[in-house]
């Protein structure tokens, strides 16, 4: 449960950071697939969903399955 957890709170704010931090205000695309990717908040949390479940094994903070459906489901979350 509680990597459940951690992996919400890391989902969100890599999201929220990578939609509306100003750190990224100069290299964030404005224009084109990227630009249009990078307004929707929804879609770059799906994509940072996949991405999370993708380096899991890299840190020790959430451990999922390697299925693809909880990849998919991950993503959605």
């Amino acid at each position: 449960m509680i990597d459940l957890i951690y992996f919400i709170l890391i989902a969100y704010g890599l999201t929220q950071i990578l939609c509306y931090g100003k750190i990224f205000d100069k290299i964030r695309p404005t224009v084109g697939f990227f630009g249009e990717l990078f307004r929707c908040s929804m879609c770059v949390g799906f994509h940072v969903g996949w991405l999370l479940w993708l380096v899991k094994p890299l840190t020790n903070l959430y451990h999922f399955d390697n299925s693809i459906l909880t990849a998919f489901l991950l993503a959605c979350l």
